[in-house]
């Protein structure tokens, strides 16, 4: 009797492995837990055979390049004939079902409902409220565009009228600009994924300056790549500066609020982002005419000046206010000389006045008039007493000295007697 399969994976081996009925029972058990979820995606297949109860869809990621098959009764697909087509936007609600008989896996939908536009807008709104939350939107995160880009990016599909356009206009208002085109979807399931690559080549690209992202316009439906969150989040985390440039309805895409400058159509971001070589000739001559007025304008003033200056008494006749200054001094000095003279004569009057009055009290004229002046011992004498007799006497007359001898004093009778003889 054959030994009963293991129970657990892990305790199977070569010699006592699983049966396929085994595993099968195990992954519909497995599966048949997971929990039914609502899912969104873009249908890319849809096979609805005749004769059959169940219809066949792929439902594709349109950001990313990934799908899912899922089963559905056909009466859910007859019940929305109008909107469940290939490319239609559809909400199902389901659970994975493992199909034990044939071994294949899909997500088995219990109920299918289109996307509207109002309610597709509404997302559309949500996701852009929260990249403006996050600062992706705000004016001071934008990057400035150079005034003459040394090349440009331009990302749009092939053989397009916004290629054709944004060319066009460029290369009329500078012929030497440089575009490297990067052709990619613009709408549809691999739109987003192409454009996100362009824009990351183009932006590792050191000799792009600008990166355009254009298209012609289109409806909402078609202008939903130009929304999607992970495209928004690319060209917000770029280096270069990005212009969008699609030409669409009032309802613009999020794309318009992340870029750097938004353009109203791919011939709007032609003129704003490449400037006009006439337009930049003719303000160089303008700026030339008024550069050489001005300087004629300086000059003309400057020479006016130097007229004034030219003219003026200094320059024009420079002697005369040295000679007046000259007469000016000369005055000064014959005033000084004249009142510094006048003082001399007065004082050396004032010296012979005072020398007349000293002369006339001094002892020489007493002398000149007979009178002497007599000495003993250095002393000035007086009196008859101070020279006894045999005293020195030296004897000063009007002109000279002379030396003698007292003999005593004499008897005067006019001379009074002193004070104890009285």
């Amino acid at each position: 009797m054959p030994a009963p399969p293991p129970r657990l994976a892990s305790d199977t081996s070569r010699e006592n492995p699983w049966p396929v009925r085994s595993l099968s029972q195990r992954m519909v058990d497995y599966i048949g837990k997971a929990p039914a979820a609502w899912v969104e995606g873009q249908i890319a297949e849809l096979s609805v055979r005749p004769g059959q109860s169940t219809a066949y869809l792929t439902l594709r990621d349109p950001a990313v390049d990934m799908s899912l098959r899922l089963t559905c009764s056909r009466g859910l697909i007859d019940d929305q004939a109008a909107s469940a087509k290939v490319g239609s936007r559809i909400v199902v609600h389901g659970k994975f079902d493992y199909w034990a008989a044939r071994g294949t896996l899909s997500f088995r939908v219990d109920a299918l409902h289109p996307v509207g536009i109002g309610e597709l807008l509404a997302r559309l709104e949500r996701v852009r409220a929260l990249l403006a939350a996050e600062g992706l939107t705000a004016d001071s995160r934008k990057k400035p565009l150079p005034f003459l880009p040394r090349g440009i990016g331009l990302i749009t599909s092939r053989d397009s009228a916004a290629e054709t356009d944004f060319l066009t206009h460029a290369r009329l208002r500078w012929p030497a600009v440089t575009v490297r085109v990067a052709h990619s979807l613009v709408q549809g399931n691999q739109a987003v994924g192409q454009l996100i690559e362009a824009v990351k080549n183009l932006d590792a690209d050191p000799g792009v300056d600008v990166i355009v992202l254009a298209r012609g316009g289109g409806s909402v439906e078609d202008l939903l790549p130009f929304s999607d969150e992970l495209l928004c989040r690319t060209v917000a985390a770029c280096r270069t500066p990005v212009v969008s440039a699609i030409g669409h309805e009032p309802d613009h895409p999020i794309l318009d609020d992340v870029a750097d400058l938004r353009c109203s159509t791919p011939t709007d971001a032609g003129k704003r982002i490449v400037p006009d070589v006439a337009a930049e000739l003719a303000g160089i001559d303008g700026l030339r005419r008024r550069s050489r007025r001005a300087l004629a304008g300086w000059v003309e003033r400057e020479r006016l000046r130097l007229d004034r200056i030219a003219s003026a008494t200094v320059l024009a006749r420079p002697l005369v206010p040295i000679a007046e200054r000259r007469a000016v001094v000369d005055r000064l000095s014959d005033r000084a000389r004249t009142t510094i003279t006048g003082r001399l004569t007065s004082a050396g009057r004032d010296l012979d006045h005072r020398r007349a009055q000293l002369a006339a009290l001094g002892p020489n004229a007493t002398l000149a008039r007979g009178y002497a002046v007599v000495q003993a011992a250095g002393a000035l004498l007086v009196s008859p007493d101070q020279a006894p007799s045999g005293t020195g006497l030296r004897i000063r007359v009007r002109d000279g000295v002379l030396h003698a001898t007292s003999t005593g004093p004499e008897t005067d009778p006019d001379r009074p007697l002193p004070k104890e003889q009285r």
